[in-house]
């Protein structure tokens, strides 16, 4: 995250004080301490500190109630400020008269071109970047601002108060730790000066980052962070260390938590386990709520249309690509971003709903008896097990091989479960690996649909 080759750590920690350096020395030369491998920090200049208490503020005190055909009122001038200001949008000139007539864009489009994209407003000397491989082919490289990464957390609050959650950690007190498991992976201790500064460590739980990998469980034993966040591959890993600490909350990203794998966590850490529907161009969009039957909206500044393959709305209900405009980062405003993602919107409650998210595009498998299924019914019958990651590939000759990173013991219930939906005679290979690494696309297949062709 650091833009300069060689930051200081008052570069790195503008506000920092001799509490603050002492916990930042507990963190990192802690006898059980993982092998950190980068450095990083807040960056937050005094006065941007207040400005991010200020954001945190309105965030949890606004609402998001606009509904279906009736936008927020701030989309209207977001949108012409967005032509003013972006080269992208600038060099089309004015904005269509209708907001349903701008055209879309996607990951892609960043990937080729991400300076057209970036305010020429935003003063490039305090800017910061990162780059993002995903799944989509599309590596991207993303503008962003210190004020931007610290405004992460205003949402991560609102989504933990709608669990009847309220942060406590402060000076001296570990609030947060990201927990990783990836064979490479950017680690580094940090604090928080918006919670006076709260330490924050981010960690591989890979047993190459350690020392001695029993130094894992008591390392996190003797943080005591109040909330963990990771994603379902570093969680599940979580599962099977000693660790005897009860975070206040987990907070689970990236990829899709499937029902099993959250009991089992909440059973073993006695918290509530959000699944948090995020990514590195917008930040947290969504968490899930079964009460209210699905993903509930976090950004008061963010409208979501749900759109088909022509850049038409789709009416509530109906299932189509989750579409984001407005956001917090001001280095990169989107306006119509495909997220290629797929839910519907539901309006029936109070607040917009995304219901049945899915990410990625949908894809069909054929089944014996010659008709098509979409992958999210995959997706549901898979719910009851603890599966932190999988794949579904589905070759040109109708074989089906399902990849996972689960226990050897649920092969058999695999095949079943795939039996059940596929059909008697289904030629299917289910194969269990130790790590499949990174972020992995799901659902594909070597078929051709009739549905698309």
């Amino acid at each position: 995250m650091d833009a300069d080759p060689q930051p200081t750590d008052l570069d790195r920690y503008p506000t920092l004080t001799p509490a603050g350096q002492r916990l930042l020395s507990f963190l990192k030369e802690h006898p059980h301490a993982p092998i950190y491998r980068n450095e990083s920090g807040n960056r937050l200049l005094p006065e941007e500190v207040t400005r991010v208490r200020s954001f945190e503020s309105e965030v949890a005190a606004a609402a998001i109630d606009w509904r279906a055909g009736e936008p927020p009122r701030w989309l209207e001038e977001f949108t012409a400020s967005t032509y003013a200001d972006v080269p992208h949008y600038r060099r089309q000139g004015t904005p269509p008269a209708r907001f349903e007539d701008i055209l879309s864009i996607s990951r892609a489009d960043l990937s080729r071109d991400i300076a057209s994209f970036v305010p020429d407003s935003v003063p490039v000397e305090r800017m910061i970047n990162f780059r993002t491989s995903g799944t989509s082919g599309h590596p991207l490289l993303l503008a962003s601002h210190p004020v931007v990464a610290a405004s992460y957390l205003a949402f991560h609050k609102r989504a933990l108060r709608r669990h009847g959650i309220t942060l406590l950690a402060g000076a001296g007190e570990v609030g947060v730790v990201l927990i990783g498991h990836q064979k490479k992976c950017f680690t580094y201790v940090s604090v928080t000066p918006t919670m006076n500064e709260a330490g924050l460590a981010k960690i591989n739980l890979h047993p190459d980052d350690w020392r001695d990998p029993e130094d894992r469980a008591k390392y996190l034993d003797d943080l005591k962070a109040e909330v963990y966040t990771g994603d379902p591959i570093s969680f599940a890993e979580l599962l099977t260390l000693p660790v005897t600490w009860r975070p206040r909350a987990l907070l689970s990203t990236s990829m899709t938590l499937l029902p099993g794998l959250r009991q089992r966590l909440e059973e073993r850490f006695q918290c509530p386990v959000l699944d948090l529907y995020s990514m590195n161009e917008a930040g947290p969009i969504a968490v899930a709520d079964p009460a209210a039957g699905g993903h509930v909206l976090l950004q008061p500044r963010m409208y979501v249309e749900i759109l088909d393959e022509e850049d038409r709305p789709l009416p509530p209900g109906e299932r189509g690509e989750v579409t984001l405009t407005g956001g917090f980062n001001f280095c990169l405003p989107l306006l119509r971003y495909r997220t290629g993602d797929h839910a519907a919107l539901d309006f029936s409650g109070p607040e917009p709903v995304l219901v049945g998210l899915q990410g990625r595009p949908p894809v069909r498998y054929r089944t014996t008896s010659g008709s098509w299924i979409n992958n999210i019914e995959i997706t549901h019958a898979l719910r009851p097990l603890a599966l932190p990651q999988w794949t579904v590939h589905q070759a040109a000759d109708g074989t089906v091989t399902f990849r996972h990173a689960g226990m050897d013991s649920l092969n058999t219930q695999l095949r079943q479960i795939l039996q059940s939906i596929l059909g008697d005679g289904q030629r299917l290979h289910v194969e269990q690996q130790a790590f499949l690494d990174g972020k992995v696309i799901q659902y594909t297949s070597d078929l051709a649909d009739p549905a698309t062709t």
